[in-house]
């Protein structure tokens, strides 16, 4: 199983739990995950908190089925079959990848507006990992 420490984790909460990014204070670009350099203009970052809206449209995806998970999934493969993952360009401008939920992988297309909502997304010894997945905007009763 792939292990990611407690404090490695427990620093990356705000991104994971809230999408909070990174808004250079040099060229306005917006950086998630925040790193050393903006992406952008490559200055070091000095930066100010951004909430983003969770709203985002998919750039690419994939079904991952039998055999194909990375091994901190590999239960939630065994009990619940193959699950979608996308690339969502979020209304802000960066790209993240999440797990879809709360869809079929038939419905996934890309330019498919989804929206962030909070999940869990695995367990590791014994502690529960919660963050981020996106799921379709439903726009009417037909779309349920």
């Amino acid at each position: 199983m792939a292990y990611v420490s407690i404090p490695t984790y427990s620093r990356s909460i705000p991104q994971r739990y809230a999408l909070i990014a990174a808004k250079c204070k040099s060229c306005g670009a917006i950086n998630l995950p925040l790193g050393v350099n903006c992406l952008k203009c490559g200055k070091i970052l000095e930066h100010e908190p951004t909430k983003l809206s969770g709203r985002g449209k998919i750039y690419c995806f994939t079904t991952i089925s039998r055999g194909g998970s990375p091994p901190e999934f590999s239960m939630q493969q065994n009990l619940a079959g193959a699950y979608s993952v996308a690339v969502v360009e979020l209304d802000e401008g960066p790209k993240i990848v999440a797990q879809m939920t709360d869809c079929r992988a038939e419905e996934l297309r890309i330019g498919l507006a989804v929206e962030s909502t909070f999940r869990r997304i695995y367990e590791d010894d014994g502690m529960i990992r919660y963050g981020v997945k996106f799921r379709p905007i439903r726009t009417s009763r037909k779309d349920r």
